[in-house]
């Protein structure tokens, strides 16, 4: 395509103009993003005002050009500056191409205003180092290289970031999903669980992202609901050559190749859109249309494909389109056993006490396409449309005891018993956005953005049916049906749709001639978002008539004839229940923020932001706790002041500050009286939670040695008043709920980041050995005080702490990521690479315990994943990938032995090890 492009412009040039006269042409291509090609690059021939600039494919050419010796001067914004020699003679065109690089002194001298490229380490590294507030972003390149495969597992090679094993949810410096945001492009995404503020980031596949950036510091202009972290998943836009390519992934979990049989329940297909509905009569627990018994599945190996493609179309010298769409699918199977215990008493007695074996698929499902057309040089308009659909099939099988459980002979006191639970979670997202940049001349500039999303999460057909000995003398088992829980078919339906806006003029002023840069800039803007979220929920409960259905052991997976018209009449003593649960709600939030950023010297540059926001959440329930009906209101209007700082102490290095003022809401399920229940632990909401306040303050020093290295190293601390915890009730159920559970929490800590190139050695042919490391690592202070005469006062419940004071929930006192790298080049197109990456965080506070229980703490967790991907040509990449080497156990414990005057030692709440993965892949680019 290179050739064809230079040899149209050398037909032109010898078409158009005199034999005396010569040419220059060429193409420019860029480093930082795989050698693609270069648009809008400045060409100059030194010491003229005559210059050019690089088109959408990097081709240029000078055109009646005198013959002699000239130098050209090739540069871009953010990369080298390259002088280079030519001689031109007449009647010939003279090719000369250019690769260009990133430079981290030439961010020193110009202002980024362009977004492209952001997938590579290198340029997202400089925008990081320009700017004056604290960034931290990784894009593509560095996911692709480290093997990450969602955005979930991306945050966490961050500085001071951990996830949550099985749940998805964030912690950053020990602040958990309610005091973190997720947007895409700037705008609120919801979430897909009644339990959390975010959406589950797992779900998002990296084949979307460009990059995802990641704010700890509040900015006026951000939305205000948040402590720990502000995670923006930026959409993959198009740039460089078009492509098509397809891709393809095979693999496997080690646990799931050591069992014999792999089992899930009936009803969803393998690709996770089917979902079921509820029969005519759902009283009648032979009228469903799926079984109640387990199913046999052969599909037991991973897999995924993606096809993406892109191209940009022109409009004249200056506009252009630039289309990107990508489809993918992928799943995933895994098996866990170990022990789950609930109930457990200060005493160390286990009510609950079961050893879990568990069959999980997943699958996730994306489409998303991306238009930007860029109008001219200073306007451009970006439309991204994105659909998801995410589901989650969990077939548990629980064997142990429980101290409720009635079976046995009479008087035999036979506790053991058998549960098995079958859940499918299916999330559905749409999400369409509109986004605006516009740059009206020097001084004023604007930008803007409109998004509306829709989710739909369903847990279509859970089933669960829970077997004890039949006290009749024999080896037999019966039903278990002492609550409604034990024998049930659950429908649930969220519903989320929420529309939001954000718009901002700029104004630039007080310009520095010499440098022709704006001291002063001034924005004005508004941000808002408008929620409503539906949520109801059907448990049809079947209890048969003690011990009047008995079967043999292999009758616990034969439930569709016990529970069948043969065997269950409520005709003769057997009953059904019915609980129907709902909420409704909405969240508007209505701000307008102002910054102020000034440039007092070279050195030192502020931006002063305020941000006043009208906050209205209400949601109004139904429930078996509250059969009439109940709501809550909450209504603040928050002023919000940030103050951000950046000192320039050389080329290389900065000092950072940042300090602001924000909130954290409670979430609508928190704040309702509905009792939800698992296998071994319940959980319900408390109406009368009310947001915390956080004071944030961050210092930084950053040194940025050479092109893609970096030495970081941010002290910060957080004070959080009326902090929100998840604790345990006062009653003997052992019941989870929620509350302001004291005046202030604190938290203060240390970051460091490196990235340093340990060697790099230039072959023949410019081509490249090069080892290179990262590492970062944090360490935290935390603790909070607890207060039970605040909670007594404030919600009327009880709350016995068992301690003064405890640690923030999730919080690790150390978290550390590192990574090694090893690429070797063999042409041009055909390289190897090999990354080993390492993730530590230290044991974790999960629930506060209350009288006289310790506290339940997730154990430490070491992991360790190797990847390899070698380009073979320009077009074909292979790879093969081994995570989870180390497999180690997830534990949780109850924390008895900390407890003054208890006699026993730790609990073991959980176990289970996740399974180390296996998997190869390709990729073709057409």
């Amino acid at each position: 395509m290179k050739q064809l492009l230079i040899a149209l412009v050398f037909l032109t040039t010898a078409l158009s103009y005199a034999q005396d006269k010569g040419s220059i042409v060429g193409k420019l291509t860029d480093k930082e993003y795989n050698n693609e090609p270069l648009a809008f690059a400045n060409i100059l021939i030194k010491g003229t005002t005559n210059g050019t600039t690089s088109d959408m494919d990097g081709v240029y050419a000078f055109t009646d050009v005198t013959p002699g010796t000239y130098i050209i001067i090739y540069s871009f914004v953010g990369y080298q500056t390259q002088e280079v020699p030519v001689e031109v003679t007449a009647g010939n065109a003279t090719q000369i191409d250019i690769t260009m690089s990133a430079s981290a002194a030439a961010l020193d001298e110009v202002v980024i205003q362009t977004t492209t490229r952001k997938e590579s380490e290198s340029a997202l590294l400089l925008g990081q180092k320009k700017a004056v507030s604290f960034q931290a972003s990784i894009g593509a390149d560095e996911l692709s290289r480290k093997g990450v495969s969602d955005v979930a597992t991306a945050v966490t090679k961050v500085s001071g970031i951990s996830k949550q094993e099985g749940s998805g949810s964030i912690f950053v410096r020990g602040l958990g999903d309610r005091y973190n945001i997720t947007t895409l492009n700037g705008l609120p995404l919801p979430s897909n669980n009644p339990s959390n503020k975010n959406i589950i980031l797992d779900i998002f596949t990296t084949d979307i992202v460009q990059y995802v950036g990641i704010s700890k510091t509040f900015e006026s202009q951000n939305y205000a609901d948040f402590g720990g972290a502000n995670i923006d998943i930026r959409s993959k836009r198009f740039s460089g050559s078009p492509f098509v390519s397809f891709a393809a992934g095979l693999g496997a979990n080690s646990n799931v190749l050591k069992v014999d049989d792999f089992y899930l329940q009936d009803g969803p297909n393998y690709w996770g859109f089917a979902t079921g509905s509820k029969p005519n009569d759902p009283l009648l627990p032979y009228d469903y249309g799926t079984s109640w018994d387990r199913q046999e599945s052969k599909n037991t190996l991973n897999n995924n494909y993606s096809l993406s493609g892109g191209k940009k179309f022109g409009f004249g010298e200056k506009s252009s389109i630039g289309a990107f769409i990508t489809a993918s699918f992928d799943a995933e199977n895994k098996f866990l056993e170990g022990y789950d215990r609930g109930n457990i008493t200060a005493q160390g007695t286990i009510n609950s006490d079961f050893y879990k074996r568990a069959y999980i698929h997943n699958t996730n499902t994306t489409v998303m396409g991306s238009a930007d057309y860029n109008i001219n040089n200073n306007h451009s308009i970006l439309f991204t449309s994105m659909f998801l659909n995410s589901t989650s099939q969990d077939y548990s099988e629980y064997e142990g005891t429980n101290q409720n459980f009635d079976g046995g002979a009479p008087g035999a006191g036979d506790i053991s018993g058998y549960i098995k639970r079958g859940t499918f979670d299916k999330t559905a997202l749409f999400v369409n956005q509109v986004l605006g940049e516009h740059q009206f001349n020097d001084k004023w500039e604007a930008n803007w953005a409109i998004g509306f999303s829709s989710m739909n999460n369903v847990i279509p057909d859970r089933m669960q049916n829970t077997f004890v000995p039949a006290r009749d003398d024999s080896s037999n088992y019966t039903f278990f049906t002492d609550s409604s829980i034990h024998n049930h078919r659950y429908y649930q339906n969220l519903d989320e749709k929420e529309f939001s806006a954000n718009a901002a003029v700029t104004y630039n002023f007080n310009k520095d001639e010499a440098e022709d840069l704006f001291k002063g800039k001034a924005t004005l803007g508004y941000s808002g978002k408008m929620k409503d979220i539906e949520f109801d929920s059907q448990q049809y409960a079947f209890f048969p008539e003690a011990n009047s259905i008995t079967f043999s052991e292999d009758g616990i997976h034969n439930v569709d004839e016990y529970l069948g018209p043969n065997y269950f009449n409520p005709n003769q003593g057997d009953s059904t229940s019915e609980i129907n649960q709902l909420y409704n709600g909405n969240l508007d939030v209505h701000s307008v923020f102002a910054n102020l950023q000034y440039q007092f010297s070279e050195k030192f540059s502020v931006i002063a932001g305020l941000r006043v926001e009208q906050l209205d959440q209400s949601v109004y329930y139904i429930s078996l706790l509250e059969p009439n009906g109940d709501s809550s209101e909450y209504s603040p209007l928050n002023f919000l002041p940030s103050l951000i700082a950046k000192y320039t102490l050389n080329d290389k290095q900065n000092l950072k500050f940042a300090a602001s003022k924000t909130y954290t809401l409670p979430q609508f399920k928190e704040k309702v009286r509905i009792l939800f229940q698992d296998v071994t632990q319940d959980y319900i909401g408390n109406p009368t939670l009310y947001a915390s306040t956080n004071y944030n303050v961050d210092l930084g020093w950053e040194f940025y040695p050479d092109r893609g290295e970096l030495l970081s190293l941010t002290a910060f601390g957080k004070l959080i008043q009326n902090p929100i915890n998840e604790m345990f009730t006062n009653s003997s159920a052992g019941n989870i709920t929620y509350a302001n559970t004291g005046e202030q929490a604190v938290a203060a800590g240390v970051e460091l980041e490196v990235r340093k190139d340990l060697f790099e050695m230039e072959k023949e042919n410019d081509l490249t050995n090069k080892l290179s490391f990262g590492v970062n690592g944090s360490y935290i202070y935390h603790n909070q005080d607890l207060d039970k005469d605040k909670v007594y006062e404030e919600n009327g419940f009880g709350a016995n702490f068992t301690f003064d004071e405890a640690k923030l929930a999730g919080a690790s006192d150390f978290l550390a990521n590192a990574d090694v790298t090893y690429l070797t080049e063999f042409s041009e197109h055909s390289n190897l690479s090999a990354t080993l990456a390492y993730a530590y965080f230290s044991d974790k506070l999960a629930v506060l315990g209350t009288q006289n229980k310790g506290n339940m703490i997730d154990k430490s967790i070491n992991n360790l994943d190797f990847i390899l991907k070698s380009n073979l040509t320009g077009n074909l990449q292979l790879g093969l990938a081994f995570k989870n080497i180390l497999d180690p156990t997830f534990e949780r414990i109850q924390e008895q032995s900390k407890v003054e005057g208890s006699t026993s030692g730790d609990i073991l709440v959980s176990s289970y090890k996740a399974g180390s993965e296996f998997s190869l892949s390709l990729k073709y680019i057409f």
